[in-house]
């Protein structure tokens, strides 16, 4: 007998809510397997007028007789939503997208025995390119993962995460990572424009040649040392500016910011509390 589709609710109607919905409704569900608690009223007749999904004002609303419910609120507001939320009826699978709040927490927030999977997606899945870790606590079954992976592959890949602790590390690299490409891309064209380049050349290049760069890496078989060293010629301008950045500690840099990130995550799931 064939299983019912599941019935998916948003907790919250912002840009990461929104992408996800867009994403699993271009990829055939069906609006009437959507809910949506949004807090604003022009933002749920967008949603409504958009996707063709149910919205609502009260999270309690629409989280009945959902089968998973996409956490999708800040951080900072997390503890009030689940308390809202807290002795749910339908048991239903628990997925949260916010940086820096444990699965542990959750379910102590949400009651207990809860089947949680904590995802840490980035703003390119805005454009359907995004990267997410998940991870899954004890209680979810392969069911659960498969469900959480199937709406976050929506908006890109989704990579499933060993341990829980490597969390704040996913958020770091990747959830952050976009910000560092964005700064990279400004010193490139700050620095094309001192060596005489007019701004809208510089901008153009600079752009077009992270995007080659990024689709080089995602396409080729080869790993990013090889892809390196191909374009790389001895003697030759490459070596040059290479030479440099790894002379001024290029990778040291980048380690200590990604590590500088890690411990934030850490620190933010601390003043969460429990």
């Amino acid at each position: 007998m064939t299983q019912p589709a599941p019935t998916l609710c948003f907790i919250g109607g912002g840009n990461m809510a929104r992408c996800l919905i867009g994403g699993l409704r271009q990829r055939g569900t069906p609006g009437h397997q959507i809910r949506v608690a949004e807090p604003m009223a022009a933002a749920r007749e967008a949603l409504q007028t958009e996707f063709d999904v149910a919205c609502f004002e009260s999270n309690r609303q629409a989280a009945e007789q959902a089968d998973c419910v996409v956490l999708a609120v800040k951080p900072q507001i997390m503890h009030t939503v689940c308390q809202e939320l807290h002795g749910h009826s339908g048991r239903p699978l628990w997925v949260s997208i916010a940086a820096g709040i444990t699965s542990t927490q959750l379910d102590t927030w949400l009651g207990g025995d809860q089947r949680i999977v904590r995802c840490m997606p980035n703003t390119p899945a805005l454009l359907g390119v995004g990267a997410t870790g998940l991870v899954a606590n004890v209680a979810c079954h392969e069911a659960d993962r498969a469900l959480a992976e199937r709406i976050l592959s929506a908006v890109g890949i989704a990579v499933w995460i060993a341990q829980e602790a490597q969390m704040d590390a996913v958020t770091a690299l990747s959830g952050s990572g976009p910000a560092y490409s964005f700064l990279l891309a400004e010193a490139m064209q700050a620095a094309a424009l001192r060596q005489g380049l007019d701004a809208e050349a510089a901008r153009r290049l600079t752009y077009q040649t992270l995007l080659g760069a990024a689709r080089m890496l995602s396409e080729s078989a080869e790993p990013a040392d090889q892809l390196r060293k191909r374009v790389t010629s001895p003697g030759g301008t490459t070596q040059a500016a290479i030479e440099t950045l790894q002379g001024g500690g290029f990778e040291a840099l980048i380690d200590r910011a990604i590590a500088a990130a890690t411990r934030r995550g850490a620190e933010l799931a601390a003043a969460a509390g429990n």
